[in-house]
């Protein structure tokens, strides 16, 4: 049976001479491994294989099959065409960085419509908006993607709790009993992006490289603190690197 639905690829991996096989987190079926065929074996397709790179929104139409892990596409179409997203690097970067912690973080193929269009607004707006949004994008979504898995911050900012206590994952009144935790500049800083309504108004979120760098760390350590499996990332040291 076919399916219509958008996708945003994640990763793009060579399987034999002509095929590859792409990971697509679709907005129907959520984070699913689709086999594409020939778009590799002649220079009109290969065009068509640029299509299929990471952090692009194509209109899928799908195979779905719940007893197969590896899926096939029917058709493909861009679904949005960056203008500046690929050819920036800055923003080159930051996209690089949503893919890692969106591989990293989905695992199982379950549908969230509600965070699929979440993510397929941030890889638009790091598109469209300057590079001063662009900068903060790592932070607002880091956060807001943990709230779509099931752990945020609770609470507020405020003289009377100015600590982000990250094991817990709320402000509190006095520093905790232990290292995992926000200072009162940083625990601002974070509630300020939390409050974000609008992506352009991050651009209002001032702050230096080694704040950002600090901020982007600890918010990490909170993934760490409450999702057992979750690794690693490596694209981090690129991020800053790149943001200066």
């Amino acid at each position: 049976m076919l399916h219509k639905t958008p996708g945003i690829v994640l990763r793009t991996v060579k399987y034999g001479d002509t095929s590859v096989i792409l990971s697509i987190f679709t907005e129907l079926f959520g984070i699913q491994s689709y086999i594409v065929n020939g778009v590799r074996s002649s220079r009109p397709k290969a065009a068509k294989g640029n299509i299929l790179q990471p952090g692009n929104i194509l209109d899928l139409v799908v195979y779905h099959h719940e007893q197969k892990n590896i899926q096939r596409i029917s058709e493909f179409k861009p679904g949005h065409i960056y203008t500046t997203m690929h050819v920036n690097i800055v923003k080159n970067t930051v996209a690089l960085y949503l893919i890692e912690l969106l591989q990293k973080s989905l695992k199982q193929p379950e549908p969230d419509p509600e965070l699929y269009h979440f993510t397929e607004k941030v890889f638009r707006a790091l598109d469209t908006e300057n590079t001063a949004v662009a900068a903060n994008l790592p932070l607002f979504f880091t956060l807001r993607f943990a709230a779509h898995l099931g752990f945020h911050f609770a609470g507020h900012y405020s003289e009377f709790t100015p600590y982000l206590d990250l094991a817990e994952g709320t402000y509190v009144d006095l520093p905790p009993h232990h290292t995992n935790y926000l200072d009162e500049t940083n625990s601002e800083l974070t509630d300020k992006l939390q409050n974000i309504q609008y992506i352009p108004d991050l651009e209002q979120v001032l702050m230096n490289k080694e704040r950002r760098r600090n901020l982007l760390y600890a918010y990490l350590d909170f993934y760490r603190l409450h999702l057992p499996d979750f690794k690693e990332l490596h694209s981090p040291p690129i991020l800053h690197e790149i943001l200066g």
